[in-house]
């Protein structure tokens, strides 16, 4: 048994879900918004809300892994600079509190989750509520981060089984 924290990071508005993981099933714990827009326009305080909600969430469900997304360049070369800091405050909360970290682009994770990696956002939904069995849709930017989750969760237990490794870990590692 695991449980993987997944993160979809923003400046602003911060995904986050987690699951437990049993052999190829999945079942979810929480996940929710990190809002740092209440921070305002000061992109430090914002920084430091993630960090802080980011350690919060580690302290409440005890994650053994840790999963984000990657930072995808876009039009926007500041919009970008600006999702790598975001990503920077959630993965140094991560480390803080002994988690490693596992990337993973926007692509690997829509083709992990829906099965095509070009699939929209109500897509990503949609599978994300079918695989956990949720009696709703979550919210877009939380139904992201249990993406990154459940993308990690089959992406880890594929490594595992490749590498001949029994799947047993403690705060990230394999032991």
């Amino acid at each position: 048994m695991s449980i993987i924290l997944g993160i979809d990071p923003g400046s602003r508005l911060t995904g986050y879900g987690v699951i437990e993981q049993q052999g190829r099933k999945f079942t979810y714990l929480g996940s929710g918004c990190i809002k740092a827009i209440a921070s305002g326009d000061d992109l430090a305080g914002r920084l430091q809300t993630i960090f802080a909600g980011v350690s919060e969430i580690i302290l409440q469900f005890n994650p053994d892994m840790f999963a984000i997304e990657q930072v995808f360049m876009g039009v926007n070369p500041g919009g970008a600079l600006k999702l790598g800091q975001a990503r920077g405050a959630a993965i140094v909360a991560a480390t803080s509190n002994g988690l490693t970290i596992a990337e993973y682009s926007a692509r690997q994770i829509k083709q992990s989750v829906v099965g095509t990696g070009g699939a929209d956002k109500a897509q990503v939904q949609h599978m994300v509520k079918t695989i956990l069995k949720l009696p709703v849709s979550p919210q877009a930017d939380a139904a992201d981060a249990l993406a990154v989750a459940l993308c990690h969760g089959h992406s880890y237990d594929s490594l595992l089984k490749m590498s001949g490794q029994v799947k047993k870990t403690v705060r990230g590692r394999l032991r």
